[in-house]
């Protein structure tokens, strides 16, 4: 989780202060994927692809991790004060059940949105919560990454319930760093995306779409 706290801050490269009643995050075109870096978290035997797609709501990523780590991210400030609720529409596809995602050894998710706050001078000092769609726990259940007590694992959705259909979730971002950072923060830094399972070695597929901070 360290390295991958480090490769955050490395996809940071413009930042974009927005204030509106809602902010989208991710557009998932050739334009804007473009613009984003791969990057492979270290250690991983391999990347997990991403790859464009399109329905009838608009445009998806979907991410193919096999044995693989790597993530998108993009830096972006978010007024939490005006649009403090973060909205995904996602999907699993191919799931990862009977690993401990508590452990550092099964701590993979098929799908996960990471919100980061810088909070110093290093990428370790950064706070991040850390949304995942779970294959093996409840909804709501949260605990730190098994890696850093900076970053803490959030579930919002699990395959349990919702396996192979496409579901929308929100959260009160601004609520969370608060209760779990107990930092009362006026906005967010940056937003990633990541599809793993390079401890567990097994292998996802999972979709995301309709990534955007919203007033309610």
């Amino acid at each position: 989780m360290k390295k991958f706290l480090k490769l955050l801050i490395s996809f940071f490269l413009i930042a974009c202060p927005l204030s509106a009643k809602e902010v989208k995050v991710f557009e998932f075109t050739k334009e804007e994927f473009g613009t984003l870096e791969l990057r492979k978290v270290r250690g991983a035997d391999a990347k997990t692809q991403y790859i464009l797609g399109s329905n009838e709501n608009g445009n998806f990523l979907k991410a193919v991790a096999d044995n693989s780590a790597s993530g998108l991210g993009k830096e972006i400030q978010i007024d939490l004060n005006i649009t403090p609720y973060l909205n995904i529409t996602w999907k699993v596809e191919k799931d990862l059940r009977g690993i401990d995602e508590r452990s550092k050894k099964g701590h993979d998710y098929a799908a996960r949105v990471f919100v980061v706050k810088k909070t110093g001078a290093t990428p370790l000092s950064n706070r991040a919560m850390n949304y995942v769609f779970s294959s093996n726990e409840e909804v709501n259940v949260s605990h730190p990454s098994p890696y850093t007590k900076k970053s803490i694992d959030f579930v919002l959705a699990t395959t349990k319930e919702s396996f192979n259909e496409w579901i929308t979730v929100k959260v009160n971002v601004k609520e969370h760093f608060k209760q779990f950072h107990d930092l009362d923060l006026n906005e967010i830094n940056g937003v990633a995306i990541m599809a793993d399972t390079d401890n567990s070695k097994l292998s996802s597929i999972a979709y995301y779409q309709n990534i955007y901070f919203s007033s309610n």
